[in-house]
């Protein structure tokens, strides 16, 4: 008998299954390769702070990081590199360093760095998803968190700040998506017919970028205009977390008005109850003058009768 896994990951947000990179990754393997995970967001939790996600817990084993997970379940025989050749295996790690040198650095620029993104979109998301008074802390420590990290792969010795550097970051950025367009041209995927790792890497660092609704983005107005790699995020959206995506807030109201209006209606019904056996309380208390017993009523007339 299979264990079970359960994926200790950041929640869903901006009609995605998971608003953070690397958990995206672990998720979209996952489908790709037939594994039963359980995603257990740590959202509202105090895990938000002490938690390191994404996080796969299976029996006794707790493995982190995206890569070292992926190795756990090709090990468990979820493998969806199976059919790659050598040569596509070496382009598979080759890509994955481009997008960890290039892209990386620019997208954490763009979500904890840049002023109004933070302002308006990423602070407010984790804030809003921490509970109090983390909800302060979170968000502050993400940030400076990605500051360092920067600074430690981009920066020179001594260190640069970080506006010295910010060119250079969207540069490296445009020219890494610019070469993933290329080399996925007109496919759904970038080898074959079935998504691999390579997949689910590209997709857990584009999709967040594609789908945030920032104010203002170069590097996100630069993704707008590669329509194969914004197709290929909705293609794999649309196959494999379609049906996993949370309920809109429309159909959420409509379902707190029908229950609404069950419990109305449930009242009602209590009250005519309640009604009905006040008034046969009264007519056999004794305070009331003996009469003659009336010929019962049909049933027809009863119902008739019934308090509507």
């Amino acid at each position: 008998m299979a264990l079970s896994m359960e994926l200790r990951c950041w929640g869903g947000g901006w009609g995605l299954p998971s608003v953070h990179t690397e958990s995206l990754i672990v998720l979209a393997y996952s489908k790709f390769s037939g594994a039963q995970v359980t995603a257990s967001p740590i959202d509202w939790t105090w895990k938000t702070l002490t938690a390191t996600v994404p996080e796969l817990i299976c029996g006794e084993s707790s493995v982190t990081d995206p890569t070292q997970i992926l190795n756990f379940l090709r090990k468990q025989r979820f493998n969806a590199d199976y059919e790659l050749t050598a040569r596509q295996g070496a382009d598979t790690l080759a890509y994955i360093a481009l997008l960890e040198e290039k892209l990386r650095p620019a997208l954490l620029h763009t979500f904890w760095v840049d002023a109004e993104n933070y302002s308006n979109v990423t602070r407010p998301w984790f804030a809003s998803h921490s509970p109090f008074p983390l909800n302060f802390v979170v968000p502050c420590r993400h940030a400076n968190i990605a500051i360092s990290r920067i600074l430690l792969t981009k920066g020179e010795s001594p260190l640069n700040r970080i506006n010295e550097i910010e060119a250079k970051l969207y540069s490296d950025a445009k020219e890494c998506l610019n070469l993933l367009s290329y080399r996925l041209g007109t496919a759904n995927y970038f080898f074959g017919n079935s998504p691999t790792s390579l997949d689910a890497f590209v997709f857990g660092f584009l999709a967040p970028l594609y789908k945030a609704g920032f104010p203002s983005s170069p590097l996100q107005s630069h993704l707008g205009q590669l329509e194969n790699l914004t197709q290929f995020c909705e293609n794999i959206l649309a196959v494999y977390f379609s049906s996993s995506q949370p309920s809109s807030p429309s159909s959420v109201q409509e379902t707190k008005d029908a229950n609404l209006q069950k419990l109305t209606q449930l009242v009602n019904k209590e009250s005519n109850l309640i009604e009905k056996m006040d008034d046969n309380l009264r007519s056999s208390s004794p305070q009331h003058k003996p009469h003659r017993p009336e010929p019962k009523p049909s049933l027809a007339n009863e119902k008739n009768s019934t308090p509507a």
